[in-house]
């Protein structure tokens, strides 16, 4: 299964395949903490979009539409979606983010694009 995790949140799960999708590395997170798998900040949403966006919630319906856009043309993006697609053969991936919005970020957009790549649904 796909999901999606806040890194600062208290239960996590660290069975899964973690992945940080942020470009930036989660201030008061120590990389030893963070357990993680892999951190793939080139996926995450160019500097320009996200201070653009800046976890407006009423830029996020453009947000979505030009960070899908920015994933289609990322030389990086068809090797995540493998890595991805190889690890859930194993179990759960999980995608961490800092963000406090937990509906208006990054990681909801790019758990939607890896599901429809995916050809997985919710």
């Amino acid at each position: 299964m796909l999901k999606i995790k806040r890194i600062y949140d208290h239960d996590q799960d660290y069975q899964s395949y973690r992945i940080l999708v942020d470009r930036m590395w989660p201030r008061g997170i120590s990389k030893d903490n963070a357990k993680l798998n892999d951190w793939a900040k080139e996926i995450a949403p160019s500097v320009e979009l996200r201070k653009w966006f800046a976890h407006d919630p009423e830029k996020f319906a453009d947000f979505q539409i030009e960070y899908q856009k920015e994933l289609d043309l990322n030389p990086y993006t068809k090797q995540f979606i493998a890595t991805v697609k190889k690890q859930l053969t194993h179990g759960d991936v999980t995608l961490l983010y800092g963000a406090k919005d937990t509906k208006h970020n990054q990681a909801v957009v790019l758990k939607h694009y890896l599901e429809q790549k995916l050809g997985e649904t919710d």
